[in-house]
């Protein structure tokens, strides 16, 4: 059964091909997706280009067609997806946001849930997942280009928008003949996904309206990062204006290129470090060295690129529009992170040193940290 799209119409929408996209045709999405991949571009670039989200894209290749890429819908229990998954030996978890994207090669072993809040503690693939905003998920099978190479087959999640929250790709390693197991078992070809259009961001409050030094205040007694949410939440502020309010005491602003300088000196004398990329949905978590540092450049991007055997990042620099640097207080000391904020004020990613719970900061982590540029070091 073919799933029901349903999009906006763009304001410009006269001709048949747009017409496609507002109304309900998968054929017409196929035909017109099929021909945006065969140009080059990746799944969501692909899917954005025609006006529509990645999800909408995968919907309209459900059922019965003639395209080589074939999407099955899956249901829940999402979480009993996740745990199914350690049978399948090692896999490729993704997660991406518009401007960064990581992925983690291993097992996902140690999957729980309490209500809509997951967690995924493995050695390799650490999780923190948000349930309440997964909205569809589908098994996607698209052949390769090279008829030598294997097909990509994967699991692929989205918010009710139609927005990548969390993507497990099948590698070298994987038992396919599990992964398709798993697959089938949570399969529903009957099932419709819908999906509708985002509301506009909330305005945040002015920061007049913020009581600032409650805000410096309860940042001074926080024993755990984690209070930071709830912090910030009570005092009703945005993060990066919660920055602004204690910038000198607790933050500093940062050069825009201070991810690839963190990268370079990290992977120069080994110190292991965190890095945080979210989703709608869902937190991933590298920790450990890095190693093979990549700049690339495009006619159209700048890339930052970590890639290492069993983790890579690909962050875009040219889209890092505010950086910060932020310590925290907890009752082992204070913890330092370096954060990276696109043009939309969305987080792209947040790096840390590597370290336990209850455990102090390293200090080699500090001493990177102390190294680089703030932004009135280069003003």
């Amino acid at each position: 059964m073919s799933a029901v799209l349903q999009t906006q119409t763009r304001p410009d929408a006269a001709s048949q091909a747009d017409a496609d996209i507002a109304s309900p045709n998968p054929a017409a999405l196929r035909e017109r997706f099929a021909a945006a991949r065969s140009s080059g571009k990746r799944a969501k670039d692909a899917a954005e280009s025609l006006g529509i989200t990645e999800g909408q894209a995968v919907a309209a290749h459900v059922g019965t067609h003639e395209h080589a890429l074939k999407a099955t819908p899956l249901k829940g229990p999402w979480v009993e997806i996740l745990q199914a998954l350690e049978l399948c030996g090692p896999v490729m978890a993704l997660t991406r946001n518009e401007a960064t994207v990581h992925e983690k090669t291993g097992v996902y072993r140690n999957i729980s849930a309490q209500g809509q809040m997951g967690l995924a503690l493995g050695e390799d693939i650490d999780l923190r997942i948000f349930f309440s905003r997964w909205h569809a998920g589908f098994y996607v099978f698209e052949p390769a280009n090279d008829p030598k190479n294997p097909a990509s087959e994967s699991l692929q999640f989205f918010d009710a928008h139609g927005v990548a929250v969390h993507k497990i790709f099948a590698r070298p390693e994987t038992d396919r003949e599990a992964f398709r197991d798993v697959a089938n078992q949570f399969s529903d070809a009957d099932k419709v996904c819908a999906f509708t259009p985002a509301s506009p961001k909330a305005v945040p409050k002015l920061d007049a309206d913020i009581d600032a030094a409650a805000l410096a205040q309860g940042w001074s007694e926080m024993k755990d990062t984690h209070e930071f949410f709830g912090l910030i939440g009570k005092a009703g502020a945005e993060r990066q204006q919660a920055f602004r309010l204690v910038e000198g005491r607790f933050t500093q602003k940062a050069d825009l290129g201070i991810v690839r300088k963190l990268l370079d000196e990290a992977s120069m004398d080994g110190t292991p470090i965190m890095v945080f990329v979210g989703s709608p949905g869902c937190i991933q978590i590298h920790t450990g060295p890095v190693k093979r540092i990549e700049p690339m450049v495009t006619p159209t991007a700048q890339w930052i690129n970590v890639l290492d055997a069993g983790f890579n990042l690909h962050l875009r620099e040219d889209l890092v529009k505010s950086a910060w640097i932020v310590e925290k207080p907890t009752t082992e000391g204070l913890v330092t992170s370096v954060e990276v904020f696109d043009g939309a004020g969305e987080l792209m990613a947040m790096f840390f040193g590597a370290r336990k719970p209850g455990v102090p900061e390293l200090q080699a982590w500090r001493d990177i940290v102390a190294r680089l540029p703030r932004l009135k070091e280069v003003a």
